[in-house]
């Protein structure tokens, strides 16, 4: 009974183990707290680590420099939007509905108050730290552009669509939904809108494209 009793006290003092995913996502919101507060040339990756409750040798061992933590922090701003926009959801959609949920994802995204704010630090640091607006632009940009254009390309081979450039008609689109909101909520004019006016607002832009773009048979 004594050995017993010895033996479940050492497993109730042993610290809980935790995986190198759940550390590093701990790192990853932690980090992008700091960038927004701090901006990327005031964030410290020593402080990130204390913050998240982490060693600096972990976080060096999971993410060794400020340039990936950074990269991680916009990976992990639009995990959603892929996770939302792939195509094993929107496959079995009718056409306006599916373009209307990547709509909705690409609005969420881009016109919520986290983004807004990493974009910009973005423009306010690029110039001293071109890598930070090389990261942006390469993670979050040009992947969610690819993962619309894709989108569209695949109606036109399934003939649903009739676009000449599906990579303009993408950029046309994000802007269309976006720009001036975006700009807007930037230049501190505006709040950020809430889901109901994105919602709308995607509602609308792929009423325009589809009428637009659609094949006569649809």
């Amino acid at each position: 009974m004594r050995q017993n009793e010895n033996e479940l006290r050492r497993s109730r003092g042993r610290p809980q183990i935790r995986s190198d995913e759940e550390t590093r996502e701990l790192l990853v919101q932690a980090a992008a707290e700091a960038f927004s507060a701090s901006g990327y040339a005031g964030t410290c990756m020593a402080t990130v680590a204390q913050t998240a409750g982490i060693s600096t040798k972990t976080m060096y061992r999971l993410i060794p420099t400020k340039a990936e933590l950074f990269t991680a922090v916009v990976a992990r701003q639009i995990s959603e939007f892929m996770l939302t926009t792939d195509d094993s959801i929107l496959a079995d959609l009718p056409l306006e509905e599916a373009l209307q949920q990547i709509l909705v994802a690409y609005g969420t995204l881009t016109l919520n108050e986290e983004t807004i704010a990493l974009f910009r630090l973005v423009i306010g640091e690029s110039e001293r730290f071109p890598e930070v607006a090389a990261v942006f632009y390469e993670t979050a940009i040009t992947r969610v552009g690819a993962t619309i254009e894709d989108w569209l390309r695949r109606q036109v081979k399934l003939g649903r669509i009739e676009v000449e450039d599906p990579a303009v008609a993408t950029s046309m689109l994000r802007g269309m939904l976006i720009m001036d909101v975006q700009r807007g909520a930037m230049l501190g004019q505006r709040p950020a809108p809430d889901a109901q006016e994105i919602a709308e607002r995607a509602r609308a832009c792929a009423k325009v494209f589809l009428d637009g773009c659609r094949t006569r048979a649809h």
